[in-house]
């Protein structure tokens, strides 16, 4: 049991988990009294060089001294972690709190000494880098902000650590000693390599898991049916390159159809890499004891019976994690329908799919099973009958996502070269923060499209545990863009778009070329463009009697003709058609095609399956069967196709809008990654009063937590950022309203500013335009008429605002998502319509502009239909302040600035709520951790 030592209780907070550098696991935990043994054994482990740079000293053995004063902390200014796998130590960090004499110290001294040592067995794997993150964490938390480390010169392993870790340092060398101090506060460097590290630390473990050498079925059933039997055949049938084992506590036989059979993986006297595991939920923390004791590396577990079947599960879910990570072992699933690898050299099927996919260069993830057979389906369907050999890289169905998640897949392919196309069906974001951070940085190497499911459903599905979010799933949507995401909303938009990106090249522009054999099929096709926000020109109708020969000279006409970015060809069978005719065309197609690679072309087919295989088919690069393992035979084998990289494949659709919908996808992510080059900056403004802000949210928030701002908080803290609120009098009786009316001068408007009334001028709460005392006192009687008495009303009279476009701005801070800024027109019919749009925050100026332009409605503020245009920059300088107020400060966790009337010079805020909080804490900017669902 751990316990506190000495002055605070046992900080369980600080314990995690941590991916290393090569892809393994360890748990990081503080060290406490009860540690004693494993510290000595794990003394006894490091060699004795190691032992001498740590202490400086031939050092062979711990003193009982030594033993208490490294296991007995304080947790504030004697801190010791330690890096464990299987419970055992196989690190530790220590740090001690020191003056300016480097002496034993309290706070407030802000200076500790910190000192390494780790296993010789394990150094390399990246143990130190993490540990230094975790013990750099709690030392801020515990007000520490200066780290000193004393180094021998010969220790260039425990230099590199510190130097690399990007933090600003200070070096010197006294007494044959290199003294290294450095401040703890994270920097954009520290930062990037702590991310770089994460990255290829969770694509390794990853990479693991997807290119085993050896794989173990454990739970394969003697006789021949099952889960475990067919995922047996299926490894075996795909021709994995690898040793394949089967494991069954009954089984009496040696082999099990060809593939060698043990009754526990105990026996097996290779190393595994990989588990599958499909036995009864109850026997799996057995075998799971067994496989790390055996060192497996990862698991893949398909067994139900988790979180998905209620709580008793849940928790059964979490065990096996927490299980798992202390072997330093990774989990697909459970309930997972499994893994593929169609790399020739691997050839793996850990995975309920009877068949292998055809081999190619898209990435597949799915959090549902039935999903990811219905993807696996659709892809091997229209890979041979539409775009040949555009197939699978990898696939992964993560099941209930207790472990590996789709952020991890995103790590891996972010620099795998076997994938160019990323699609994933997700049902839940576990960490959004996290996600939109990879989602940006590998839409702007590869495509990246994603269907979410359960989008209304206002829960996670059973299994998932996921963070609360309290975003609309619109809200979310436009995140994802922003990120560069390429957000379908069905299995088939998700499809339709991988395969056109996949063998086509990113369109330049919306601008769209059209031509075929069918008029009417043109003018849907320019339809659906017009309808897609593309730029059509008008179709080129080669009549029902063109040719191979006329398509040919059309579509090369038209790839050359610098109108236009993109061409749909689109084709319906003549009478008595044949299959060379289909031939034909689909080769004049090709050939053209081939001759200009730099524009995408789609084509647009009726009912005409024999163009489509042929579209599909490239004349050297016909099936062949995989051959068989010579040590097992192969139940069926399977075609793998693999086409030469220059390759220019045509997709084909069955309908306008299926094609037309997968190139609009295609025109905005290629504009973004155009944009995403230069993401634009955060101004700076010199009049923004950042420590007067801060100041005053310190004093409001030490009278209590959840504070909504009055109007003069409201407006004094809204000014310190430059933005002000037009002045609102109350006016509880009709003199007082006379008296502020005279106040701020006429003419003025008298509001209703009851929650039920507030911002909504269609109820008749606002009279506007009020010259003369005399028309105020006569609209004051008939708002106290209409709706009740002042105390109701709460009435306020405010100066008229120049005439302009209504609009609202918002800013949020989401638990998940994190600061979020929103922006629509004001009034009933942007809500009803849910004409909003949404950035992160920070925004740059180029998302500023773009976020204004975004809602359907935004033609009003540029002169539409002949009105005087609105004042767009003073409306973007807007958002950037009142993005620059909550990302400066966390703790104002809400803005609403409600009307923000925008006439054709300037701009008038008429109404400003503010909201404070402590901010939820961001787990983005801590240390490298595994989440805990």
């Amino acid at each position: 049991m751990q316990t506190s030592s000495d002055r605070h209780e046992y900080p369980a907070h600080w314990e995690a988990d941590v991916v290393l550098r090569d892809g393994g696991t360890a748990r990081i935990r503080p060290i406490t009294v009860d540690d004693a043994e494993r510290l000595v054994s794990f003394y006894e482990q490091v060699s004795d060089e190691s032992k001498y740079y740590r202490f400086f000293a031939p050092y062979p053995r711990l003193s009982a001294k030594d033993v208490h004063r490294f296991t007995h902390h304080d947790f504030v200014d004697r801190v010791g972690l330690a890096a464990t796998v299987g419970g055992e130590f196989i690190a530790t960090v220590r740090y001690d709190r020191i003056d300016a004499e480097g002496m034993p110290a309290s706070s407030p001294a802000d200076e500790a000494e910190v000192a390494f040592l780790v296993q010789d067995a394990h150094q390399g794997r990246g143990v130190a880098s993490a540990l230094l993150e975790h013990i750099a964490a709690v030392a801020r938390e515990r007000d520490i902000r200066r780290f000193a480390a004393e180094v021998l010169p010969a220790n260039s392993k425990m230099i590199k650590v510190f130097t690399d870790a990007g933090y600003q340092q200070q070096r010197s060398f006294e007494d044959g000693v290199v003294r290294l101090e450095f401040d703890l506060e994270p920097t954009d460097r520290s930062l990037a390599v702590q991310r770089a590290r994460e990255q290829r630390a969770e694509a390794r473990s990853v990479r693991r898991l997807l290119t085993p050498g050896s794989v173990a079925v454990i739970g394969a059933g003697r006789s021949p049916g099952g889960v475990g039997r067919g995922l047996l055949a299926n490894l075996r049938d795909a021709g994995f390159t690898g040793s394949l084992y089967a494991v069954n506590r009954a089984v009496q036989e040696k082999e099990l159809d060809h593939v060698p059979a043990y009754r526990s993986i105990r026996e097996i006297a290779e190393p595994v890499d990989l588990a599958v595991v499909a036995v009864a939920a109850e026997h799996v923390p057995e075998v799971v004891a067994e496989c790390g004791e055996h060192g497996v590396q990862g698991l893949v577990v398909v067994s139900a019976g988790y979180a998905e079947s209620g709580p008793a599960g849940r928790e059964r879910q979490r065990a096996l994690v927490r299980q798992a990570r202390t072997y330093g072992m990774r989990i697909i699933g459970p309930n997972a329908f499994g893994i593929i690898n169609t790399s020739p050299d691997i050839r793996l099927n850990a995975s309920l799919a009877p068949e292998m996919p055809r081999p190619g260069r898209i990435g597949l993830f799915a959090q549902s099973g039935a999903i990811g057979i219905a993807l696996l389906s659709r892809l091997h369907r229209r890979g041979g009958g539409v775009t040949g050999v555009t197939g699978v890289s990898t696939f992964v169905s993560s099941g209930n996502r207790a472990d590996v998640s789709g952020n991890d897949v995103l790590q891996y392919w972010f620099d795998d070269p076997d994938t160019d196309v990323a699609l994933m069906y997700l049902e839940s974001i576990g960490n959004p923060r996290k996600f939109t951070r990879l989602a940006r940085r590998t839409a702007a190497a590869k495509p990246l499209v994603v269907v979410q499911g359960a989008r209304h459903g206002g829960a996670a599905p059973q299994g998932h545990a996921v963070r609360a979010t309290r975003l609309p799933h619109a809200t979310v949507s436009d995140l994802l863009r922003q990120a560069g995401v390429i957000r379908v909303d069905t299995i088939t938009e998700l499809v339709d778009t991988g395969l056109l990106l996949a063998r086509q090249p990113l369109p330049t522009g919306p601008r769209v070329a059209i031509l075929g054999n069918s008029e009417s099929l043109g003018l849907l096709t320019y339809d659906a463009c017009l309808a897609e926000g593309l730029s059509p020109l008008p179709p080129l109708d080669l009549t029902t009697g063109a040719s191979a020969e006329d398509f040919h000279a059309a579509l090369a006409r038209a790839l050359t003709d610098d109108t236009c970015d993109a061409v749909v060809v689109t084709a319906i069978p003549a009478v008595g058609e044949t299959t060379a005719a289909d031939e034909a065309l689909a080769e004049a197609l090709r050939s053209a095609a081939a001759a200009a690679p730099a524009k995408p072309v789609l084509v647009v087919h009726v009912e005409l399956g024999g163009l489509a295989d042929a579209l599909s088919r490239a004349t050297s690069t016909a099936p062949h069967a995989v051959p068989p393992s010579d040590e097992r035979p192969a139940r069926a084998r399977v075609d793998e196709v693999r086409p030469p990289e220059d390759a220019h494949l045509i997709p084909a659709y069955p309908a306008a809008e299926r094609a037309v919908r997968a190139l609009a996808e295609a025109v905005r992510y290629a504009q973004w990654r155009r944009d995403a080059a230069d993401p634009g900056k955060v101004p700076e403004y010199e009049d923004i009063d950042e420590k007067g802000a801060a100041d005053q949210i310190d004093t409001l928030l030490s009278r209590g937590e959840g504070l909504t701002l009055g109007s003069d908080q409201t407006c004094e803290l809204l000014a310190r950022y430059g933005i002000a609120v037009r002045e609102a009098r109350p006016a509880p009786t009709p003199d007082e309203a006379a008296a502020a009316a005279r106040a701020v001068g006429y003419p003025v408007a008298l509001k209703a500013t009851a929650p039920h009334l507030r911002h909504r001028a269609d109820l008749g709460g606002v009279r506007l335009d009020l010259t003369d005392e005399e028309q105020l006192r006569r609209a004051y009687a008939e708002l106290t008429g209409l709706f009740g008495r002042p105390e109701e009303l709460r009435p306020v009279v405010q100066g008229m605002a120049p005439r302009g476009v209504d609009t609202v701005v918002r800013a949020v801070i989401d638990p998940a998502a994190g600061a979020v800024v929103s922006f629509g027109l004001a009034g009933a019919a942007s809500q009803l319509l849910g004409d909003t749009a949404h950035r992160l925050i920070p925004v740059t100026d180029r998302d500023a502009a773009s976020l204004v332009r975004s809602i359907r409605t935004a033609p009003l503020l540029f002169g539409w239909r002949g009105s005087a245009p609105a004042d767009v920059g003073a409306l973007e300088e807007l958002l950037l302040r009142v993005s620059r107020l909550v990302d400066d400060h966390p703790e104002v966790v809400a803005v609403s600035l409600e009307p923000v009337v925008v006439a054709p010079r300037g701009l008038s805020v008429l109404g400003a709520t503010v909201r404070l909080a402590r901010p939820p804490a961001r787990d983005d900017l801590g240390p490298r951790t595994l989440p805990v669902y």
